[in-house]
């Protein structure tokens, strides 16, 4: 989370799944929109993770029972989070060992509801692109290093 954190509108921001069976709500801040192009979230996602980020403490579950979280054997301190019904990813989150980031959780910006009045701030890791798609140079981007 970063000073930008974008005001929150007169309701909270909504979202879900796929299929609805896994929705939220944000009661906070919530941070302009990241475009991370690591192999990780190309993979998660099937392009890039546009995402958005909250406290964990402002995130609340409306239904929860098909959320499920995915923790990779090469880095069990991430876990990403997603739908057991229909499959659709929602979260990406730090384990608990990490304490310096582990008060925020990043939201999928594609399942939050329309509008989000939400803006594209900046692209990470966009070393690590697709060679089928071409940057927004309109926006600030991070290599990896």
């Amino acid at each position: 989370m970063n000073e930008n954190a974008q005001p929150q509108p007169e309701s909270p921001p909504s979202g879900h799944c796929l299929c609805g069976a896994v929705s939220y709500e944000v009661h906070g801040p919530i941070r302009p929109v990241w475009n991370c192009h690591c192999w990780r979230c190309r993979r998660w996602t099937g392009h890039f993770m546009a995402g958005s980020a909250c406290k964990r403490s402002d995130l609340r579950f409306v239904s929860d029972a098909t959320l499920a979280w995915h923790h990779p054997a090469d880095d069990p301190n991430v876990a990403y989070g997603f739908c057991r019904e229909c499959g659709g990813s929602l979260f990406w989150k730090v384990a608990e060992g990490r304490p310096d980031q582990t008060n925020h959780i990043a939201i999928c910006a594609g399942t939050l509801d329309l509008p989000t009045g939400l803006s594209t701030e900046g692209a990470l890791f966009t070393t690590d692109a697709a060679d089928y798609h071409t940057l927004d140079p309109n926006i600030e981007s991070w290599t990896r290093e």
